[in-house]
């Protein structure tokens, strides 16, 4: 617990005392390490957990640091926000994916969104195949090698306690505060869209996934798949809302926001 004589107010900031500030990162690290476990489980050999716990503690240190008890937002959720996106930049650093698995999920987008514009509705996965001229075999292995790389556009945390998400919204100076909420709140309306259009069996999956937090073996255990058949489900799922939200989301100001920062899956999905 820290005491207010270890802190002092400055700028409507709380600053810690460097014995205080070390003791909140002490108290935070198995966040860091839980964060950095979970989106490590979705990533290929070549990347090392100490590498995403390196980066997830620089984003802690930037949460505790920036911290502003004005916004009446928990630490811990804010740390989990900074934490999180520190390891998903040092990822889009580190270049993890090879340039053919980027190079095909690329291709899987731009069949999707061929197909839609064509037929004026979701594609099924036999369509896709066909179009991009896979067998639906060598198509799966396509999803299957594009497994990790959504994870920039769709990973983020369940809702806190109260039931909102309010740090998928709050930018890190407070200028532009009010203008990424509402900017982020209709993004979120269009992901929703989006996730109402695609495959229920689709549908399921992200939100066993995203909503309640299940593993890919936990979701292949409910639905009576294999495991590989879920992850590339999920992988597909993804895209689909990748492409679809290209599209529809605009380039100036909140492309960035839709591939790095899209908000988590929206409460009202939880029915599907």
């Amino acid at each position: 617990m820290i005491t207010t004589d270890e802190t002092s107010v400055e700028a409507g900031r709380t600053v810690l005392s460097s014995d205080a500030r070390e003791t909140l990162i002490l108290e935070h690290l198995p966040q860091v390490k839980l964060i950095a476990r979970r989106i490590y489980e979705r990533l290929p050999g070549s990347i090392t957990l100490e590498d995403l716990v390196s980066a997830g503690v620089l984003g802690l240190i930037s949460a505790i640091d920036r911290y502003n008890p004005a916004h009446e937002v928990k630490l811990k959720t804010y740390a989990e926000y900074k934490i999180r996106g520190a390891i998903l930049d040092a990822l889009r650093d580190l270049d993890w994916a090879p340039r053919q698995q980027r190079k095909r999920a690329r291709k899987i987008e731009s069949a999707i969104a061929a197909l839609e514009q064509e037929h004026q509705r979701v594609p099924t996965e036999d369509e896709i195949a066909t179009h991009m001229g896979l067998t639906i075999a060598e198509y799966q292995e396509w999803l299957s090698e594009s497994q990790g790389m959504s994870i920039g556009s769709l990973e983020a945390a369940g809702p806190d306690e109260d039931g909102r998400d309010l740090l998928r919204y709050l930018a890190d100076t407070d200028e532009h505060w009010p203008s990424r909420l509402v900017e982020r709140a209709a993004l979120e309306r269009l992901l929703a869209d989006a996730i109402e259009r695609i495959p229920e069996l689709e549908r399921t999956v992200l939100s066993l996934y995203y909503y309640e937090e299940m593993t890919l073996r936990e979701i292949a255990q409910v639905a009576d798949l294999h495991e590989s058949r879920i992850s590339q489900l999920k992988s597909q799922a993804v895209l689909r809302l990748r492409s679809y939200m290209r599209k529809r989301w605009p380039k100036n100001g909140g492309a960035r926001a839709a591939s790095e920062k899209a908000p988590g899956w929206p409460r009202a999905s939880r029915s599907m």
